[in-house]
């Protein structure tokens, strides 16, 4: 053999041995070849067996056993309104159209309203009465407080507390729901002259005040908030 034989016998030798190296021999341990059918076809029985459904797809049609979360009509308004009373009447009519109406959360809020005006009207601000009142209830708090200034006289109040705040109407009057709340608290109040000298009230007197508010908001408007539509007063 010359010498170019011997060197390509040489360089085979050598790619067999470094080949052998990097492939490995096999053992008999190896992992068999991976059968996608196979393992499609096994998945598919599985899932045949043991189906798992997707929430949502199928809702079932029997009626569910009562639970202690579930409020029955008749308790709807519990503390609220009387079984069968008007007052009922017009809740219902109000939760009809209002999905979100929450009559509990509208007397928190009532409440706080219900100082507030109170409060502007006596200092005269009549920026925040715009934002609380109705049109025509603006005007009229805003003629006492014309009057008021045209006589140069001030109004001092002091609420001392909200003892009771109650729901006594209820109703649906075209868009608009209507509210009507008995405010009963205790404030003092006293108006004085350009002097100072006392015209009504008396400074160290704790009244007791009965007040019967209405307030209205259209249901079919996205604003939430609710304007004083109607005043009165009772023993």
């Amino acid at each position: 053999m010359d010498i170019y034989t011997i060197i390509f016998l040489a360089l085979a030798v050598f790619i067999f041995l470094r080949l052998r190296n990097v492939l490995g021999q096999r053992t008999g341990s190896e992992r068999p070849p991976f059968d996608r059918a196979a393992a499609r076809a096994a998945l598919q029985g599985k899932q045949d067996n043991n189906v798992m459904p997707i929430p949502g797809q199928v809702i079932d049609q029997t009626p569910l056993a009562p639970t202690a979360d579930v409020v029955p009509p008749t308790d709807r308004w519990k503390g609220i309104a009387e079984p069968g009373s008007d007052l009922e009447a017009g809740l219902n009519a109000i939760a009809a159209q209002d999905s979100s109406f929450d009559p509990r959360h509208f007397i928190s809020g009532a409440k706080g309203a219900y100082e507030m005006i109170v409060m502007a009207f006596a200092n005269g601000d009549r920026r925040a009465l715009k934002d609380l009142l109705s049109s025509d209830v603006y005007e009229s708090f805003e003629a006492a407080i014309k009057d008021r200034e045209k006589n140069e006289q001030k109004t001092e109040t002091r609420f001392v507390s909200i003892e009771k705040s109650e729901l006594v109407g209820a109703e649906v009057r075209d868009r608009a729901a209507q509210l009507t709340v008995r405010f009963v608290s205790q404030m003092i109040s006293v108006t004085r002259d350009k002097a100072g000298a006392i015209v009504d009230g008396n400074p160290d007197k704790v009244a007791d005040i009965t007040d019967v508010w209405t307030f209205a908001r259209d249901i079919t408007s996205r604003d939430p908030n609710w304007k004083l539509v109607g005043t009165g007063s009772a023993q």
